[in-house]
């Protein structure tokens, strides 16, 4: 150990001199002073024993003629004469007592100037906090959320309907739980693990699920947290989170929404190629290269966006394997509806199955509040416990929209809805290849629609044929068809049906190869990882001749003409049936299952 040395240099033997002469004036003053009324001052004057005076702002110093013992002067505070004449005729002592005023002069300037910067600060910080930018010592900190397994409160109990993630995700599971048996024949746990699927099918729950279930440390964190206003604050982020991670290892490091941080490079730069996301994800990708899988520190990340995601996120390293978390088929929704209602009080006649069999489509928070619009349902009309009925208004409240009885349609108007929603019904009852029509109505439902028609698949359809996407333009087309055979003339009731109806016979023609004329070529291919770019940024080239584009045009117009043709046809030949409906649509409003079924058994139908 090497002892310091200090240096002392002549300032400091100055200042310690000066300093010693200074308290001993004051010392020798203090001794040769004494501080007396000013009522004694004045007598001494006249006594005769003041040889000199010193005035002052504030005192009086007389020096005496001959010392008094050691004092040698006296001093007096200053005192108005006025005063001092009028005193002095009644023989008492008297002084001047003099105010420090000290602590209030400097109060009176430092707390003004303590309270602006007060203010400024609570201003700039709250300023800071609205702009997401964090603290201005913690800006290169991580904010993600950490839990435990004692305050995840989820597990794979929690979660249904996805089997086959549950199963990818066990391995990860087991192999933080038990990292040597993986590793006896060499193998190593995948370093990232991606969940793939649409909003709402239940990655983040996995993912919690999984630290759940291994009871390790989870940093969770949303894709757009890392981002900032400030170049290279997102990459320190993800240094420290990196960090975080590796000193609480095993854990497991959520990025939820990934396409918000891992978009492609390069198409989606904004200026030159340096600009803040691209550096975050460059952090990213290095920080995934640089640890070692055998610690137990594991990715995983969610987005429902693959394909605008870079390509060197997807590379064999960095996310290994890919999860897809898929919309739940009737058995898997089946077994979220049980996990949902596990706390509501079901009526003991109500079979779930049912209930999944309203409701293809529904991703797993579809279904979560499914059961809660049921609930609240069920309690609005007083009931115990909640049956299918609820169920069904739920399903309706949710695909239609809010009823909107205070909408009030002149008798033209409603009778044309009666005969619109008839149609549609008319012609999906008699064709083989459409859904059951499960409810009719003309009572006015969210935005804009003035009645609807429900059609419930009996079970979950994954291909469909020409002839069954033709039925179906035939069933959009069905409203129209009505309006035209009943009233004469056309109406703007039928423009969202116009418009569903023409996609399907563009993606028919041009995706999936159904014009014999065109044969079977793709003339519209899909282009995920562009599809997001606006025209202006990246215009898109015509893949077809003209020639080629009005062939498509004529083709696509075929097909819908073809549609309606086949609505009007069906219904002409059902005309009596679709009066019938239409006037008991008008006396009801609502049709059930029952009462469409009975007319179903006076229809003529067609293959």
């Amino acid at each position: 150990m090497v002892e310091k040395k200090h240096i002392w240099s002549v300032g400091y033997w100055v200042f310690a001199g000066l300093l010693v002469l200074f308290l001993q004036n004051l010392w020798q003053t203090a001794q040769e002073s004494e501080v007396v009324a000013y009522s004694e001052f004045e007598r001494a004057l006249a006594q005769g024993r003041i040889a000199e005076v010193i005035v002052s702002q504030q005192n009086l110093v007389g020096r005496l003629k001959t010392a008094d013992g050691q004092k040698t002067q006296l001093v007096a505070t200053r005192v108005d004469p006025d005063v001092a004449a009028r005193l002095e005729k009644f023989n008492v002592p008297y002084l001047r007592m003099v105010e420090n005023t000290w602590l209030r002069d400097i109060l009176s300037w430092i707390v003004p100037m303590l309270f602006l910067f007060a203010l400024w600060y609570f201003l700039i910080r709250r300023v800071v906090g609205q702009q997401g930018m964090g603290g201005f010592l913690s800006i290169g900190k991580s904010r993600a959320k950490v839990y435990v397994q004692s305050n995840t409160g989820v597990t794979f109990a929690d979660v249904a309907g996805v089997d086959e993630a549950k199963h990818e995700l066990q391995e990860v599971v087991d192999f933080l739980k038990h990292p040597q048996e993986y590793g006896r024949l060499g193998a190593h746990i995948p370093k990232g693990v991606l969940l793939v699927g649409p909003p709402g099918t239940g990655k983040t729950l996995l993912a919690k699920a999984v630290a759940g279930e291994a009871g390790v440390p989870f940093f969770s964190i949303s894709g757009s947290e890392f981002v900032e206003m400030f170049v290279g604050v997102g990459a320190a982020r993800v240094r420290d989170l990196f960090e975080q991670a590796r000193r609480m290892a095993p854990a497991i490091i959520f990025i939820d929404e990934l396409d918000a941080l891992g978009r492609a490079r390069g198409a989606f730069a904004s200026g030159g190629g340096h600009d803040e996301k691209e550096q975050t994800l460059n952090q990213l990708l290095s920080e995934m290269d640089g640890f070692d899988a055998s610690v137990g520190l594991i990715i995983l990340s969610a987005t429902n966006r693959p394909e605008i995601l870079d390509q060197a996120l997807l590379r064999a390293g960095r996310f290994d394997r890919q999860v897809l978390v898929d919309r739940p088929d009737r058995k898997g929704r089946t077994d979220i509806l049980q996990v949902h209602a596990r706390k509501v009080k079901l009526n003991p006649d109500l079979k779930l199955e049912d209930v999944a069999a309203l409701t293809p489509g529904f991703t797993g928070a579809d279904l979560a509040n499914l059961v809660n619009e049921a609930t609240l349902v069920a309690t609005r009309r007083k009931a115990d416990e909640v049956g299918m009925p609820d169920f069904t208004a739920a399903v309706e409240r949710i695909v239609a929209g809010l009823e909107r009885k205070s909408r009030v349609l002149n008798p033209k108007e409603r009778g044309a809805v009666a005969y619109h929603e008839m149609g549609h019904a008319l012609v999906a009852l008699a064709q083989s290849g459409t859904d059951p029509v499960h409810k009719v109505s003309i009572v006015a439902r969210g935005i804009g629609a003035l009645g609807y028609t429900i059609q419930r698949p009996t079970e979950d359809r994954y291909l469909m044929t020409r002839s069954e996407l033709e039925q179906k333009i035939a069933v959009l087309l069905g409203g129209r068809a009505a309006e035209k055979l009943v009233l004469g003339e056309l109406s703007t009731g039928a423009a969202d049906d116009l418009a569903k109806a023409t996609d399907i016979a563009r993606d028919m023609v041009t995706r999936y190869g159904m014009d014999e004329g065109l044969g079977y070529v793709a003339m519209d291919p899909l282009r995920p990882h562009l599809m997001e770019l606006p025209e202006a940024i990246l215009p898109r080239a015509p893949n077809t001749s003209q020639a080629t584009q009005r062939h498509i045009d004529q083709a696509i117009r075929g097909i819908v003409m073809q549609g309606f043709a086949r609505a009007s046809t069906i219904l002409a030949a059902n005309r009596a049936v679709l009066e019938r409906g239409a006037c008991a649509l008008l006396l009801k409003e609502t049709l059930d299952e029952a009462a469409i079924l009975a007319l179903a058994s006076e229809l003529t139908r067609f293959p």
